[in-house]
């Protein structure tokens, strides 16, 4: 589910307009994508555009623009909030559950409001003074009305890894101590203060798995919106294959597995699970797996 190009129009010239959000909110050929505890509302595999009357109770922000050239707005609903579950022919769906069932437009929008969202609930206030702060750049900054301080949305990088061995023909897989030993999936890890991208990849794979690498190169990214993260993926080669072992905490498991494993695996008949269509994970096994099929 990595994106090669940017489809969105985010209409960043619109976010110094004074008032934006209140005259396209009231514009109606304005339509809004309404996020709900990171979910939206999915008719025929596409995310619900709806206009902004119907929308009761909501923190706003500026998207961009539609592939038509329609104004999107994001509508960033309280958990609570029930005056949105109008038609039954509607379901609210999260990044998860929508999978690889839209495509890179649709995906796009879905993470960009989602991250947003959850950046227009979480960071209502000054992180250096504690201050209350003004929305502002159509939901995109915000300013302290205490310090003066202005804030953006925050990105996270981690970097995730596909680990194979020197021959190309197995691929180092490891268990989440969180997923109960049922799935195997690459090493990630957030990078810390100080650290390049490389160095974190090297020290997390090292960390998690008790191998070393002797190469590494940058595949492609993703924008993960659990919470606010940027997944930068790799794939690399191990010095010493027989060094592998779990770091026994967030790792309980590693496992080298062969091409044909991959393979059953992704079909869905075992041995064990892999990650769903939506994330960078399983698109870099998947790189790997036909790399040489």
């Amino acid at each position: 589910m990595t994106i090669p190009r940017p489809s969105l129009d985010r209409a960043a010239e619109l976010r110094e307009e004074p008032d934006v959000l209140d005259r396209l909110r009231n514009d109606p050929a304005t339509r809004v994508i309404v996020v709900r505890e990171g979910r939206v509302r999915v008719v025929d595999s596409a995310l619900l555009r709806v206009t902004p009357d119907v929308v009761v109770e909501a923190s706003w922000a500026l998207l961009g623009r539609d592939a038509d050239g329609t104004v999107l707005l994001l509508a960033a609903a309280p958990p609570e909030s029930d005056a949105l579950d109008t038609a039954p022919d509607e379901i609210w769906l999260g990044l998860r559950d929508l999978g690889g069932r839209i495509d890179g437009q649709e995906s796009e929008l879905l993470i960009g409001a989602i991250a947003l969202a959850g950046w227009l609930r979480d960071a209502p206030f000054c992180p250096t003074c504690g201050g209350a702060t003004l929305l502002q750049q159509g939901g995109w900054s915000r300013r302290c009305l205490v310090c003066a301080r202005q804030h953006f949305p925050r990105t996270d990088p981690a970097v995730i890894v596909a680990v194979e061995s020197r021959d190309g023909e197995r691929l180092l897989l490891g268990a989440n101590a969180n997923w109960g030993g049922r799935m195997f999936s690459c090493f990630a890890g957030f990078t810390e203060a100080g650290e390049s991208l490389e160095s974190t990849a090297y020290r997390e794979i090292e960390e998690e798995s008790g191998v070393r690498l002797s190469a590494l190169r940058y595949v492609s990214s993703q924008a993960w919106p659990f919470p606010r993260s940027l997944m930068v993926g790799f794939r690399a080669v191990v010095d010493d294959e027989s060094a592998a072992r779990a770091d026994g905490e967030e790792i309980i498991e590693v496992r080298w597995f062969t091409r044909a494993e991959i393979g059953t695996a992704l079909a869905g008949h075992g041995p064990v699970g892999l990650p769903g269509p939506a994330s960078i994970a399983r698109a870099l096994i998947v790189d790997w797996y036909e790399d040489r099929a």
